[in-house]
């Protein structure tokens, strides 16, 4: 059996060079960012509660591999629900402010200024009665895991039916098992 040493060879002027390209495009992407664009498509909340729901969308449905930007998008979604039924359209609002209110008691500062996300998550619990807390999450669903940018990043490769099923596209290839 050959053993082979994944550990990777680095010499300080490689590492140092590395990180040096890892700063400036971290300052590129920074300054890429949308700027609170997102925050002005909504419709129901005001631009400084668009914050909180991205958070309560990432503590939801927690997936570290996905930039808030996927979250923004669910958010979106959901707002242009609720804001299309005047009944529900001072849903997320409301729920931001029931939110923050739960918050502060609780943990003493809003929702989104918590850092831990186990305090957050424990705020969410309070509050998992609310008609805010079960629209987010039934509707989180939908618009989190409807994105086909979220599929491929999740490993789901889409529907197969176009394709002849998943028999014809590597279900079948395993090579573990004996003939």
């Amino acid at each position: 059996m050959r053993l082979v040493d994944k550990a990777v060879k680095l010499s300080r002027r490689d590492f140092l060079g590395r990180s040096a390209g890892a700063v400036a495009l971290a300052g590129v992407v920074g300054t890429l960012s949308d700027g609170g664009a997102f925050a002005a498509t909504l419709k129901s909340v005001t631009p400084a509660s668009a914050p909180t729901l991205v958070k309560v969308a990432r503590d939801l449905y927690p997936h570290d591999r996905l930039a808030d930007a996927y979250y923004e998008n669910a958010v979106t979604a959901i707002d242009k629900s609720v804001a299309a039924n005047a009944a529900n359209k001072a849903l997320l609002s409301d729920g931001v402010a029931a939110l923050d209110a739960a918050a502060l008691t609780l943990k003493g500062s809003p929702y989104a200024a918590i850092a831990a996300e186990t305090d957050r998550v424990a705020v969410l619990r309070s509050i998992e009665d609310s008609p805010f807390f079960v629209r987010m999450r039934s509707e989180m669903v939908t618009a989190l895991y409807n994105q086909p940018e979220v599929w491929t990043m999740l490993g789901y490769e889409g529907s197969s039916a176009e394709q002849g099923g998943y028999i014809h596209r590597g279900f079948n290839d395993i090579d573990w098992l004996p003939a």
